[in-house]
């Protein structure tokens, strides 16, 4: 059987500081609570879900020649997704902290490290060349570097007959940038699919309304399919070939919401690449995402629950 061209992230990887307290923190005290750490970045968690999915990944990025980027390398290897990575001996590996709150939301605060500083001449060309789809964060569109990098990744991914996803990546971020910055940005990607949240498309459409929402994205971007997470609500998807349609979500509780948007939309392109099926993609998606939530951190060790979740999707080729 022929291998498959496989899917390439590219953008953040980063090591993760997990903290959810039992109690409210306060100015000069303190608390017992979980802590963990592990590899982190949302597309390199991306890349992660759409082989654990089943589909092949590759991740593109830079990172610190140092202790941190080889723990969050090896932990990519683990998970059998490859790698072209360059190596900083100026900036380190980034850190991201996010506190979760007893709710399981989360508030991140992520260190600017060596995977901002990707630079165009950096890109590994072949890679992206011979990439069936390449997916980007908006981690990677909200300064320069790694702005460019990130759009002539685009165009050369393009160009070689890519399909191309976006994740808006964090509706305060798009807030400080400016929203018509960041869409003026936007604007000059030509990608395939947009996954965003409901902040996320809060803060680019302006509107509140879910619905609404997705109308303005779809008259914006009319020859993309968006994908609009919607958390407990599951997923609402419209495209030019895709009539809106709604996925319920899992019944799963919350426990920590990190990670669960990349972990959706992982899956759903694992799902979408195999099979071109929009709907079987989201509801592969809201498993894999309500899988998550409800354990403890973005890459939870895979069990039972999750292989018989990803069972009924292995005959539309995915989970392979």
């Amino acid at each position: 059987m022929m291998e498959r061209k496989p899917l390439v992230s590219l953008g953040d990887l980063a090591w993760d500081v997990l903290a959810k307290p039992d109690t409210m923190l306060l100015p000069g005290g303190d608390t017992t609570g979980r802590m963990e750490l592990s590899g982190g970045g949302s597309a390199a968690n991306l890349a992660v879900w759409a082989r654990r999915a089943g589909y092949p990944a590759t991740f593109v990025g830079k990172i610190g020649r140092d202790r941190f980027g080889e723990l969050a390398t090896a932990e990519l290897h683990a998970e059998d997704v490859r790698t072209a990575l360059t190596l900083s001996d100026v900036h380190p590996t980034g850190v991201i902290l996010a506190l979760i709150d007893r709710r399981g939301q989360r508030a991140m605060l992520t260190g600017q490290g060596a995977d901002w500083e990707l630079l165009p001449e950096e890109l590994p060309q072949e890679v992206l060349r011979e990439a069936r789809h390449l997916h980007l964060t908006a981690w990677s569109l909200f300064r320069d570097p790694p702005r460019a990098a990130a759009l002539t990744a685009a165009r050369l991914a393009k160009e070689a007959g890519a399909t191309l996803s976006l994740d808006p990546g964090s509706f305060q971020m798009i807030q400080q940038m400016g929203r018509e910055n960041f869409l003026k940005i936007v604007d000059g990607v030509p990608f395939d699919l947009i996954f965003p949240n409901a902040d996320e498309a809060r803060a680019m459409s302006g509107e509140d309304d879910p619905g609404r929402a997705l109308d303005w994205l779809r008259a914006r971007y009319p020859h993309a399919l968006v994908v609009l997470k919607l958390d407990e609500e599951g997923a609402l998807l419209e495209g030019p070939a895709q009539p809106r349609t709604h996925v319920p979500a899992s019944q799963d509780r919350l426990i920590d919401a990190t990670g669960a948007g990349d972990a959706f939309g992982g899956a759903f392109l694992a799902g979408w690449l195999a099979h071109g099926d929009a709907v079987r993609a989201a509801r592969l998606a809201v498993q894999v995402g309500g899988w998550v939530v409800s354990r403890f951190g973005a890459r939870p060790p895979a069990d039972a629950d999750l292989a018989a979740r990803l069972a009924p999707f292995r005959t539309e080729g995915v989970g392979a």
